[in-house]
């Protein structure tokens, strides 16, 4: 059989049986991330069952672009001025977890008395946590619009650029860099990368938008996978991951006003390549080569859990979260993936002990399983943190009022009432663009109220705080209109998503 058959049947089949396993996984509860992983291994070449994929590397151009378009994604989904806003709160928040989590890691490297190298690399194998598990936790929890989200994905982006550092540290021990000035070099260049798709994604945002300014859908798909795709290859090819190549080029677009119309035509991307990723990363998983160190994987999986709790609860005390919020944000970074395992891969490469690798398999998977259901389940587990710890919480977002007038006078003349709205301070309508609000049939966008002058509402203006809203609508949709309104009040564009209806 051609070898083109061979690997559109392993293609196939992989999406097939990720679908059908986690289509029964999700009614027990289970998220998706940790069966996709499961297809994987189970339908890998280490487990003599059916074998779909005898080498994972045929499928790891196609994973490669699951994490793109994961990161891109979400890359949509987050302003920039959403990051800059996070301030010094969100670089401490960050610090503090790489602190615990790379510091326990080397102790514990140490404390296993493997070496000095090995040590090194089992800090960074236990410390960084799953920006592609990250990602899919956020989108598939529903929780785009929290407010914790910034703080998680703050981290997440702090600890790929805290990975060009310590990938550094790491070149003597690995043999990738023939000295300090090298390794210096790279570092240089890839920050300058970072910074100038920053500028970009500050400054430049509308003059990239032209390049998606069109009606054609199928011209806006081409342009933008082609976007994410050589940004994350060059972002490679530079010493920065891919992943968050992608990120940026999706924070630049994400600022445009086709936004929202690139997250609708990117979502099935996602979901497809995405599960090519996690079910990629299953086939690398041999089950019988952990088992000798299970003692040790167990004592790394406690002790994630615990520095994670305490980071997460530092964070919270930081930004006034409660303790709900902490236990998100800490078991939402839970998770590890595919840094560890490359790191794992390269140490073994480089000669370094062999139980590296059976450590990072097995840690990896319990903490994919673990991680998620911690996650998803975050409510319950933050009965286990004290309230005490995390202090006194600020005020949530959707505690903030919102002022609705409701005007009569001679309309009901016209067979029709108007709705004013202003956008208060902390409302999630700042941000929202008015396409976006989508009102019931019947109800219309008039005009716009700003720093003292009124403009026409177009789909692509964008509200601000203290906007104030004219909204003209039939008697018998005020209602509903005026639910949809607190809706993406309380939680942002995406609040029917997330099951908000205003009620």
């Amino acid at each position: 059989m051609p070898h083109a058959a061979d690997a559109l049947i392993a293609l196939g089949g992989a999406l097939l049986v990720c679908g059908l396993l986690a289509r029964g996984g999700v009614r027990l509860g289970l998220p998706t991330v940790p069966l996709f992983m499961l297809a994987g291994v189970v339908f890998g070449p280490s487990t003599g069952g059916i074998d779909l994929v005898s080498d994972p590397h045929d499928l790891e151009l196609v994973a490669r672009l699951g994490l793109v378009f994961l990161l891109f994604y979400l890359g949509l989904e987050f302003s920039l001025d959403q990051l800059v806003a996070g301030g010094r709160r969100l670089v401490t928040a960050a610090t503090i977890y790489l602190v615990l989590n790379v510091g326990g890691g080397l102790v514990y490297g140490f404390s296993l008395g493997w070496g000095v190298a090995e040590a090194l690399v089992i800090a960074g194998i236990v410390g960084i946590s799953s920006t592609a598990i990250v990602t899919k936790l956020i989108v598939e929890n529903r929780r785009l619009g929290n407010r914790e989200t910034r703080t998680i994905l703050g981290i997440a982006v702090i600890e790929d650029i805290f990975l060009a550092f310590y990938l550094a540290l790491l070149q003597p021990v690995l043999g990738g860099a023939d000295g300090p000035v090298e390794a210096i070099t790279g570092i240089a260049t890839a920050f300058a990368f970072l910074l100038g798709l920053g500028a970009i994604a500050r400054w430049g945002a509308r003059l990239v938008g032209r390049l998606v300014s069109t009606h054609d859908e199928e011209i806006v798909v081409v342009v933008f996978t082609g976007l994410a795709i050589i940004t994350a290859g060059v972002a490679e090819a530079l010493g920065v991951s891919d992943a968050i190549g992608a990120f940026m080029v999706g924070l630049i677009l994400g600022a445009t006003a086709k936004a929202a119309r690139l997250r609708t035509l990117t979502h099935p991307l996602r979901d497809a390549f995405g599960a090519i990723f996690f079910f990629h990363f299953g086939l690398t998983i041999d089950p019988m080569d952990v088992v000798a160190v299970l003692p040790e994987i167990a004592v790394a999986v406690v002790m994630t859990v615990v520095l994670a709790t305490a980071a997460g609860v530092y964070a919270a005390r930081l930004h006034g979260f409660d303790r709900v919020e902490a236990a998100t944000i800490g078991y939402t970074v839970l998770t590890r993936g595919e840094f560890s395992i490359i790191l794992a891969s390269l140490a073994v490469a480089a000669g370094l002990d062999q139980r590296i690798g059976n450590l990072a398999a097995g840690y990896v998977l319990v903490l994919a399983i673990v991680g998620p259901v911690m996650s998803t389940q975050s409510e319950r587990f933050s009965r286990l943190i004290p309230q005490a710890a995390v202090g006194t919480p600020g005020p949530r977002p959707d505690t903030v009022a919102l002022d609705f007038d409701v005007g009569s006078g001679s309309l009901y003349k016209l067979g029709t009432e108007l709705i004013q709205v202003t956008v208060s301070p902390g409302s999630q309508l700042h941000g929202v663009y008015a396409g976006e609000l989508r009102l019931p049939e019947g109800s219309t966008l008039a005009l716009l109220a700003r720093a003292g002058e009124t403009f026409t509402l177009e789909p692509a203006t964008q509200l601000r705080t203290h906007d104030v809203v004219l909204v003209f609508t039939r008697p018998e949709q005020r209602a509903a209109a005026e639910q949809r309104i607190m809706a993406v009040h309380r939680a942002g564009r995406l609040a029917t998503w997330r099951g908000d209806v205003g009620q």
